[in-house]
């Protein structure tokens, strides 16, 4: 019951000492502000950067993987990937036909042609054929329409899917299903769009893709393609196991002998996000020591405020302890009064922080959850704590005759 009434005590005299001295506790706080905008800044973009990448990273899809000739992570020469063996179509074949442990497999090829609808174009498209499994080995979905069906896929028929970043472009203000685009020099009808996916790897996304027929494509554009090819594990699968028996059975495609390396790479979405999490862990350490020196400024100057807080009332310590003020009440006081100081610092800092997150979200993502606002809150609370316990142990220590004393 005295320690309550020592924190109720404590509290109201911290706050007659902050309104007694306003000027001096608002500049003192102006060192935890800028502190707590720069560390919450910080934390804001990394958070939103983060939910970006992780929104990004699910359209390559969390059970398929890739078969392709370069790998999307890697320290080694590139020259090596360079100079590997294309990866042929008949690689996806002997996938189809032997692996047990695979819900779909689908080949597709790309290449950047112009898209034209009437008068609008899209210079740069990305034009990929593939087949009607392509909806099922990938992170894509279909908002409007449908996705290629078999019989167009082995007919090769002029149809067409288009990412929401092609709608945009040549369909602003009506309906695309039904209309014919040119592809290149060749008419498609487009049956079905995708959702959009947006996120931070632009174009390896659906956005600015029109997919159409792999038979199609090869008869437009050429059959001697790298060719990629996307493999959806069996739910429940573990992707080690598919992993290895792809392994065996693309090594078996391309000829390679038990001695050989491998001349291709099963890429996965776990790579974007081990690689992605350890670059922004590197970031989030440099980024809060650098913004931590300036609560580490700020501290100090608390500290400084304090010690003259406790020098100027060194009478009124005095006479507290005279008449019966314990050590801890002294003590208590004053890591009440720099923990305040400090926390009107930190939710303003907060206060500041929101509009400018806003204002940065136009240039880069970011996203300040509850959590960053309670870290916010703790860190300024331990600044306070940290910064006035020297001074108020001195307070606490002084001798009340000499304290009385005091001039």
């Amino acid at each position: 019951m005295n320690f309550l009434f020592e924190i109720k005590e404590g509290l109201r005299i911290a706050f007659y000492a902050i309104r007694a001295n306003k000027m001096r506790s608002v500049l003192t706080t102006l060192g935890i502000v800028i502190g707590i905008v720069s560390v919450t800044m910080m934390a804001t973009a990394i958070e939103g950067v983060d939910r970006k990448f992780q929104e990004s990273a699910s359209a390559f899809g969390a059970n398929v993987l890739y078969v392709q000739k370069f790998p999307w992570v890697g320290h080694e020469d590139w020259s090596i990937y360079r100079n590997r063996r294309d990866i042929p179509l008949k690689v996806a074949e002997d996938i189809e036909q032997h692996a047990t442990m695979v819900e779909a497999v689908a080949a597709n090829v790309i290449t950047v042609r112009p898209t034209q609808f009437e008068e609008r174009n899209m210079k740069n498209a990305f034009i990929t054929g593939t087949t009607d499994q392509y909806i099922y080995a990938s992170g894509t979905n279909v908002s409007d329409g449908r996705f290629l069906s078999q019989e167009e896929s082995n007919g090769g028929r002029p149809v067409c899917v288009i990412g929401a970043n092609v709608v945009e472009n040549l369909f602003p203000n009506q309906d695309p299903i039904g209309k014919f685009v040119k592809v290149g020099s060749l008419p498609y009808q487009i049956i079905g769009v995708l959702e959009k996916q947006g996120g931070l790897f632009g174009i390896f996304t659906s956005d600015n893709r029109v997919y159409i027929p792999l038979k199609s494509f090869m008869n437009q554009f050429g059959s001697k393609r790298d060719v990629t090819i996307n493999i959806a594990a069996k739910k429940g699968a573990d992707i080690e196991d598919v992993k290895e028996e792809l392994r065996g059975i693309i090594r078996k495609s391309r000829g390679l002998k038990p001695s050989d390396a491998d001349d291709f790479n099963l890429n996965e979405q776990e790579l974007l996000v081990t690689t992605f999490s350890g670059f922004t862990a590197v970031i989030a350490a440099v980024g809060f020591f650098i913004t931590g020196l300036s609560l580490f400024v700020g501290g100090i100057g608390i500290m400084n405020i304090m010690f003259v807080s406790v020098t100027e009332r060194t009478k009124e310590i005095g006479i507290r302890k005279a008449i019966g003020a314990k050590r801890r009440t002294i003590l208590i006081q004053f890591l009440i009064e720099s923990s305040i100081i400090c926390l009107l610092g930190g939710l303003l800092g907060l206060i500041i922080s929101y509009p400018l997150s806003l204002l940065a979200d136009k240039i880069l993502p970011t996203a300040m959850p509850l959590s960053i606002v309670g870290i916010a809150i703790i860190i300024s609370l331990v600044v306070g704590v940290v910064s006035g316990f020297l001074p108020a142990y001195r307070a606490s220590r002084l001798n009340p005759v000499d304290a009385l004393r005091y001039e």
